[in-house]
C-alpha cells in the first residue's frame, strides 16, 4: 500500500550543501515555466524531509505561493509519475511544456565544485562517476565536445536584462551557454 501525506511547504527543509548553485537565468526560466504551466515535476525527499533533488523548484513554489504539498513514500523501487490533467502532450501548451521541462534544467545547473569535493572526500564517492570533471572546471558536466575538441567563445553585452534573457533564450537551444 502506498502511503500519501498532505502537508505544506514549510515541512520540506532544503539541502545546506546542495550541490547545485543555481544561475541567475535558470532561475528565471524556472520561475517563467512555473507561472505559465504550474508544477510539473516532483521533488525527491530523504527520510527526514530534506529535499534531494528539487531545491530550486521548492524555492520557486514557495516564492509563488503554491504552498501545498503531496508526499509520496517509496523506497525507490517503484516509479513516481505525476500526471497532469490540464495538460495534453500533443497542443502548444504541452509541447512548450515539454521543452521547458528540458531547457530549463539545462540552464539552472551551476555545479558547486567546492561543495561536490567536500562531500566525495566525506562520504567516499568518485564525482567522475556521475560525469563531473572536478579537475577541468569548465567541463563540470562532461560536454568537451571529444578529446582535443577546440572551444570558440563569444560574448554579448546586453543593454537590459530583458534583452540578455531574450538572447539567451534564443542561443540555448542551439549552443551552450552561460550566464555571468
Amino acid at each position: 500500500m502506498v502511503k500519501v501525506i498532505e502537508t505544506s511547504i514549510d515541512q520540506l527543509r532544503p539541502d545546506k550543501r546542495n550541490f547545485n548553485k543555481h544561475t541567475e537565468y535558470g532561475m528565471h526560466l524556472l520561475e517563467k515555466s512555473v507561472e505559465q504551466f504550474g508544477l510539473g515535476r516532483s521533488v525527491v525527499l530523504d527520510k527526514n524531509d530534506v529535499i534531494i533533488g528539487g531545491n530550486g523548484v521548492t524555492e520557486t513554489a514557495a516564492q509563488k505561493d503554491l504552498n501545498r504539498v503531496i508526499i509520496v513514500e517509496t523506497d525507490g523501487t517503484q516509479l513516481v509519475a505525476v500526471r497532469r490533467t490540464d495538460i495534453d502532450i500533443n497542443t502548444k501548451r504541452g509541447r512548450e511544456m515539454a521543452l521547458a521541462d528540458n531547457s530549463v534544467g539545462m540552464a539552472n545547473l551551476d555545479l558547486d565544485d567546492d561543495a561536490i569535493k567536500v562531500a566525495a572526500d566525506e562520504f567516499g564517492f568518485d564525482p567522475g562517476d556521475w560525469g563531473v570533471d572536478l579537475e577541468n572546471p569548465d567541463d563540470k558536466n562532461g560536454n568537451d565536445g571529444g578529446a582535443g575538441a577546440k572551444k570558440y567563445e563569444i560574448i554579448i553585452e546586453c543593454k537590459s536584462e530583458d534583452e540578455q534573457i531574450r538572447i539567451m533564450t534564443e542561443l540555448s537551444g542551439k549552443y551552450n551557454c552561460r550566464y555571468k
